[in-house]
């Protein structure tokens, strides 16, 4: 009787040689992320529920991402607040204004394959990526993790994806994402391990699974997850041996199994006001525009950067379009910096910014007015979220994003 990679990891981390879908385990935490967002009401419910100490304090890291820098004097209350609880109880691993959560998480080692790792950001299923099982809570089930080390949880069941092939010119991971978010539908995958799997995914960059990871959530999944390999011991600097065998055996059972021929699939958008609103990009080709984003915790990697600063390379953004360029974390900056890729973005035009969440969230300079329309690299294109309700958010790659800039309307790159 086979296993899946969520149910390894769950025997794994329990010492146990059997779990099916659907039981109720409490699992051992391995590392815990809460960002400046969610302090306040962190700290609250831990006293709250009266713990005067955190089970492992260097086994948490508090990262100030979603509102720095901040021109709000609410927001200030909120490092005020996450300090003060750093210092009484002891947490060492304080992050302020490196970055965005999901990329320094993973770029500063605090998560290896085999992990189990909760945040209190949905997003948290990004370190599925190097094989975690990591997941978003709420500030309630935080709170009870820093006072006992533990999360009861239900084993999730598993839809397999398998995408063999090679992907076309100018389509990339976030092409892939979109479409499964599209075919399964928003809810599609509720409460279940999705595992990716087959030769377009083994060829992928950690930089693109981690994007397929991050995007799992948008389907309602409770983590996505790849198979560690080489590149993920190399990411992770251990040897293959050392990562813990999570693979899913031949005869692990799935919910569902889902397969794409890599050759088929072609870049898509995500059309206002659904993640799951998927159209080829050639029926939305020529839309007007009004701003581009590249960045957040789904592209503003380096990988993303390079390939925008391909797409603008000699090009000039359209005169009445605004490109803000947000690199995910001050060493994606700095590598993008010594590489050129800044140099060559602001030759185009772009804005560069700080690295955080910036526009994804709307907390940070860059939202737009009443009806205007723009197109974002995020993973969310919901109402009022990056302005007014009225604001058209479409969800695209890097390189769609970059070719819209310089066109003025949404646009296929030429690659």
């Amino acid at each position: 009787m086979g296993y899946t990679c969520i149910e390894k990891i769950i025997m794994n981390n329990l010492g146990l040689k059997h779990v099916r879908p659907n039981d109720i385990v409490t699992i051992n935490v391995d590392r815990v992320m809460i960002h400046d967002i969610f302090v306040p009401f962190v700290s609250e419910k831990f006293e709250e529920m009266g713990f005067d100490k955190i089970w492992d304090p260097e086994k948490v890291v508090l990262i100030y991402d979603h509102l720095v820098p901040t021109s709000r004097v609410e927001d200030v209350r909120h490092f005020q607040i996450g300090d003060a609880f750093a210092a009484k109880y002891g947490i060492k691993n304080v992050h302020r204004g490196e970055g965005i959560c999901h990329q320094l998480m993973p770029e500063a080692g605090y998560v290896k394959p085999g992990d189990v790792v909760f945040g209190t950001d949905s997003h948290t299923t990004t370190y599925g990526s190097i094989g975690a099982f990591s997941s978003g809570v709420g500030y309630t089930e935080m709170a009870a993790i820093l006072g006992t080390g533990q999360l009861w949880i239900k084993v999730p069941e598993t839809i397999r994806v398998t995408i063999d092939g090679k992907l076309p010119a100018g389509v990339m991971s976030k092409d892939v994402i979109l479409r499964l978010i599209g075919d399964l539908g928003a809810d599609g995958a509720n409460y279940k391990a999705l595992e990716f799997a087959g030769s377009a995914v083994d060829s992928m960059s950690i930089a693109s699974r981690m994007t397929i990871a991050n995007m799992s959530v948008e389907a309602g999944a409770k983590v996505g997850l790849f198979a560690p390999d080489e590149k993920v011991a190399e990411y992770c600097e251990v040897s293959v041996e050392e990562i813990p065998d999570i693979s899913a055996d031949e005869d692990a059972k799935y919910v569902k199994e889902i397969r794409y021929k890599a050759e088929e699939l072609l870049p898509v958008v995500a059309c206002p006001s659904s993640v799951d609103k998927i159209k080829p990009l050639t029926e939305v080709e020529g839309t007007p525009i009004d701003q581009v984003f590249i960045g957040s915790c789904t592209n503003g990697r380096l990988e993303d950067l390079e390939i925008a600063a391909k797409v603008l390379r000699g090009k000039k953004v359209a005169d009445y379009v605004k490109l803000i360029v947000t690199p995910a974390s001050r060493e994606v900056y700095r590598q993008a910096s010594q590489a050129g890729i800044l140099e060559t973005l602001i030759k185009a035009g772009a804005i560069i910014t700080h690295p955080g969440c910036g526009l994804c969230c709307g907390r940070s300079g860059g939202i737009l007015s009443e009806g205007e329309r723009v197109v974002a690299t995020n993973n969310r294109n919901f109402l009022g979220r990056m302005g007014p309700s009225s604001v058209e958010i479409y969800l695209s790659s890097p390189a769609i994003a970059a070719a819209s800039a310089v066109a003025g309307r949404i646009a296929l790159p030429a690659l």
